[in-house]
């Protein structure tokens, strides 16, 4: 979702006290993505406190029936690392179908290692890790679109 939208949410909260969270659901083409803007121990007639925006990654499958809540996107432990895209594109775990993923949970990735593939444009390009441990977390789902930014993998470098 882009910064601008998200900002004019975040106002538009600021502006509601009684209003605890905002929550938008987007699809495009059998993917869905939703942002949530929420003030942080919302209390009605409370207008201070901080405003949280979470936002879940692109989801595959068809658009979220209207009115089912959005599945929480999982909270990043504060010890873990996180590898996120460097582009738009589609994501793939392998160099081809049906061969093995890069890395997978309990795989142990290097700096320099490529754990991924983003397609851009009809381009194959290779992700590189920039962190060193073990996967503990893979947050995308093999040729599914993901957005600059998005995590695609969480790494404990104790591990």
């Amino acid at each position: 979702m882009k910064l601008d939208i998200i900002a004019q949410l975040v106002q538009i909260l600021k502006d509601a006290p009684d209003v605890g969270a905002i929550e938008i659901r987007r699809g495009w083409f059998g993917a869905w993505s939703s942002v949530r803007v929420s003030k942080a121990g919302h209390v009605p007639g409370n207008t201070g406190g901080h405003v949280l925006v979470t936002q879940a990654p692109p989801a595959a499958g068809p658009s979220a029936p209207s009115g089912a809540p959005a599945p929480a996107p999982a909270p990043a432990a504060s010890h873990l690392l996180e590898i996120k895209s460097p582009m738009v594109g589609t994501f793939y775990s392998a160099p081809e179908a049906g061969a093995q993923a890069y890395v997978k949970v309990g795989s142990r990735a290097t700096v320099g290692q490529v754990v991924c593939i983003i397609e851009a444009m009809k381009i194959m390009n290779e992700i590189e890790s920039e962190v060193g441990g073990v996967v503990k977390e893979v947050c995308v789902q093999n040729a599914q679109p993901v957005e600059f930014g998005q995590v695609l993998f969480r790494v404990d470098p104790n591990g």
